[in-house]
């Protein structure tokens, strides 16, 4: 297998009992979507690819014990002869993608890949993600009692355990303003609308008045 190949199947091991929308197919959409990105804005190609296939596996939700050192991502870029500079690079982007962390990415490649992860949670499929999530963290839906925390801190972010619906407005609405290059603010357009027009439509059906 040449390297591409060997990340995809790296990922697809590492993701197979993943049911939280952090899945292997969230990683090929991120993957796809950086790819595009990449392309049009002209970035390295490959250090946008493996960090986009790389970029959850030593995510702090789902691997919080590897998360500050990113040591998955490094043995299998180590194992796999990449030049130390180079897994710096890509190490470095995969810190920078964290909405909580509010960092915009140094270079151009790193814009890319947080662009592809911020589109994969918007539109159709985010909605799809966000409610997949809040299941298996055992979150509510929506409870019109349960306000959305605004301008929350890092911490006070990572703690929160929202409802569903509140999500929407504590983060997702917000993405598509946070979005870095041209291309990934053109596609955010539509999936923004799209995610606002599901949760008005939803609030309608909660309060029967649609």
């Amino acid at each position: 297998m040449n390297l591409m190949e060997k990340a995809f199947a790296f990922v697809k091991d590492f993701f197979a009992s993943d049911y939280s929308g952090h899945d292997y197919f969230h990683t090929l959409r991120v993957f796809h979507t950086a790819t595009r990105i990449a392309i049009k804005e002209k970035a390295d190609l490959q250090i946008v690819q493996l960090a986009a296939l790389l970029h959850d596996v030593d995510d702090r939700k789902l691997s919080p014990q590897t998360c500050a050192e990113k040591t998955n991502a490094r043995r299998f870029l180590t194992e796999n002869q990449i030049p130390p500079a180079t897994i710096e690079r890509i190490c470095q982007i995969i810190g920078e993608i964290s909405f909580a962390d509010s960092v915009i990415p140094d270079s151009l490649e790193g814009k890319c890949v947080q662009d592809a992860d911020r589109l994969d949670a918007i539109g159709a499929i985010g909605i799809a993600r966000a409610f997949a999530y809040g299941g298996s963290h055992n979150r509510l839906l929506h409870h019109p009692d349960i306000k959305p925390k605004l301008h929350m801190t890092k911490e006070e972010y990572r703690n929160s355990n929202s409802t569903t619906i509140n999500h929407f407005y504590e983060k997702l609405f917000l993405l598509a303003d946070r979005m870095n290059t041209p291309t990934a603010k053109e596609i955010a357009q539509s999936r923004d609308r799209y995610m606002r027009a599901y949760v008005a439509e939803f609030l309608a059906q909660w309060d029967g008045i649609d």
